[in-house]
């Protein structure tokens, strides 16, 4: 007898329907999986035979083929256990067709019949509300991470035995109902503030005009200086999450399986730092069957290099194309897969391999070819993509000890918000979010400027030798510290203060 039962499957952060067609014909006993399935597909034999007798039900002593399709696209994972073990229940008759054709089914079998957990639940959920399924069924650890789908139920299981009874008639699963609302308002606390860091005033304005507009940026300073302090508490200041950008995030958490049991939504910009000992794979993705890279994990959040010229060469640039394109494409021999990665990438260095150049309190013990050896481990290309250089000096004595208190992050985000807001009104009718996102064609419309300020470009790019797309940035960064003082045209002033940022280019004091 043959049945069909309807999973889902992840590709790429997305996920497609997959079609688990189960035959049992008269036979010597055999169990075949076809349909292009991995390794960790094939072994569910064994888990959905012994989850199958620990449940109280027969397993047939006939021949079983499963199919898995579309058979063009390769299976992995361990979602589609429970959907086999329902195919063979409902292939002998247990479990009506015409009832579990409504719904769209995955979970992985423990051998005494536990439903558990499987990776991009989210991503799975919205595409069963796309099919138009009457709902989905998760495994009960999944349940608020795909309940947060709207317009689809949600039914957590924690047993075979359970799934069966329900699909029979004899109980009833209650769909999971997050609160939207509350997700938000729990995680809207930070635990660090912006207003602990004292002095330093000059890198908080770069960060605020950073996070207003979306801009990477750079900080050179001596150890100890603050650099990293000043990276961490940047999410503070940054726009909070609308519910869309907080889906789009939250699927790829999902799909590496980085999601915490009691979590349903990623409501916080992300902030990745990852160790400067990465390879290429881990910062952009890949692997044998591709994954999200922290590149991804970082999209629409911050992605932060924490001693910058301590990455492999190769790794760095690899970040080449992410900066540009906002996204990440990982070909295979048997497929090409693209991840979104659109992130501020914040970045920290020393001046030098000892730390100390150009700090007049401490001597620098390091030659001319040490300190060339060490910047170019950054290229031009790369530096050319970093919006904003600023040098983070020590903090003077006299600061470190002032008791009059920093301005807290509360009070910089509100001014990040409104300039966001005005950025959000103008791109309403294209798919950018943001000034550093600005094409060619947006720079046009909305960066125009005076015959003074194009006299001032013209010498800086004279003296500072600035790249077209080093102009690009000045003109970008402009628009956002006009935007941060609600200006609707770019000034003079905002010109010689996005100059100002650019100090470390090419053809400057970086050589």
């Amino acid at each position: 007898m043959l049945s069909k039962v309807f999973s889902s499957a992840v590709l790429g952060i997305d996920a497609y329907r997959v079609e688990v067609e189960v035959d049992i014909t008269p036979g010597l006993p055999t169990y075949t999986t076809v349909g292009l399935p991995e390794a960790s597909v094939k072994e569910s034999k064994e888990r959905v035979k012994s989850a199958i007798g620990n449940s109280g039900y027969r397993f047939p002593d006939d021949r079983i083929t499963v199919n898995l399709a579309p058979a063009a696209i390769k299976k992995e994972g361990t979602g589609f256990d429970l959907p086999i073990a329902l195919g063979i229940l409902a292939a002998t008759g247990i479990i009506p067709q015409e009832v579990i054709s409504q719904y769209l089914i995955l979970g992985e079998l423990s051998l005494d019949g536990r439903v558990k957990p499987v990776r991009g639940s989210l991503p799975m959920a919205l595409a069963a509300r796309e099919a138009g399924y009457k709902a989905i069924m998760v495994p009960f650890e999944n349940s608020r991470e795909a309940s947060v789908v709207t317009a689809i139920d949600v039914l957590p299981v924690k047993t075979l035995s359970q799934v069966v009874a329900f699909l029979t008639g004899f109980s009833r699963i209650a769909p999971e109902k997050p609160d939207i609302s509350n997700l938000f308002e729990k995680d809207g606390r930070f635990a660090v503030d912006y207003a602990e860091v004292m002095g330093q005033e000059h890198v908080k304005r770069a960060l605020e005009i950073a996070a207003a507009g979306g801009h990477n940026l750079l900080m050179i300073g001596p150890p100890g200086s603050g650099k990293t302090m000043l990276a961490k508490r940047l999410p503070t200041i940054l726009p909070p999450f609308i519910f869309e950008e907080a889906i789009e995030t939250t699927k790829i958490f999902s799909v590496v399986g980085l999601l915490g049991k009691e979590q349903a939504l990623i409501t916080r910009r992300p902030f990745r730092s990852p160790h400067h000992t990465i390879s290429d794979a881990g910062l952009i993705g890949g692997g044998h069957i591709p994954r999200p890279g922290e590149v991804s994990l970082a999209h629409n959040g911050v992605l932060f290099l924490d001693e910058l010229p301590e990455f492999k060469k190769h790794v760095l640039e690899v970040l080449r194309q992410p900066l540009e394109d906002l996204k990440v494409t990982i070909s295979r021999a048997s497929t090409t897969l693209t991840y979104p990665a659109s992130f501020m990438l914040v970045a920290a260095m020393n001046p030098c391999p000892c730390g100390y150049f150009s700090d007049p309190k401490h001597a620098c013990r390091c030659t001319y070819q040490q300190i060339h050896r060490y910047r170019s481990k950054i290229s031009g290309p790369l530096l050319d993509r970093i919006d904003i250089h600023v040098e983070v000096p020590a903090v003077p004595y006299k600061d470190l000890m002032t008791e009059s208190t920093a301005e807290p992050s509360a009070d910089i985000g509100r001014r990040v918000a409104a300039a966001r807001n005005i950025q959000a009104k103008r791109f309403s009718r294209a798919k950018i979010y943001c000034n550093a996102q600005m094409s060619s064609r947006h720079m046009k419309t909305h960066c125009k400027i005076d015959d003074a300020s194009r006299g001032l470009l013209e010498s800086a790019i004279d003296k500072l030798g600035l790249s077209a797309r080093a102009f690009n940035r000045v003109l970008k960064i402009a628009r956002t510290i006009a935007d941060l003082e609600a200006e609707q045209t770019i000034q003079v002033d905002h010109i010689s203060e996005a100059i100002q940022y650019r100090n470390l280019d090419r053809g400057s004091q970086f050589k």
